[in-house]
């Protein structure tokens, strides 16, 4: 592949994660703001939303690390071309970054998920 291929794969890549992200955020923050609500509702309401939460944290997760990690195979090929550009070198600087994305982002999913379900069940 040449290097505009690869820079636009990495956007591509780019793209993905960030649209990744907004479902399971938006499903976060909409059930912080219904607890009571949710609770409220009773034990299946309770467990239908954590089902919810948890397929779309999965999914959501899974897409972030895979588009991570082939943006960062992207950045390794872009690395071993000759005359980069200067979009090609920042992607290559910032792939390590990429790291974030792959578990930092997943973590933090995790324990918000956690203090939700701790919340709904009144643990």
């Amino acid at each position: 592949m040449n290097q505009k291929e690869l820079i636009q794969l990495s956007q591509k890549a780019r793209n993905q994660i960030v649209f990744s992200q907004l479902a399971p955020t938006f499903l976060l923050i909409t059930t912080v703001g219904l607890v009571d609500e949710i609770k409220a509702a009773g034990q299946p309401v309770i467990w239908a939303t954590i089902g919810i939460l948890l397929a779309s944290g999965i999914l959501g997760a899974l897409v972030q690390f895979t588009a991570a990690d082939e943006a960062q195979a992207l950045a390794k090929d872009l690395r071993e071309l000759k005359g980069k550009s200067a979009a090609a070198k920042s992607i290559i600087t910032w792939a390590p970054m990429l790291h974030t994305v792959k578990y930092l982002t997943t973590s933090i999913f995790v324990a918000i998920f956690v203090a939700l379900v701790i919340s709904l069940l009144g643990l």
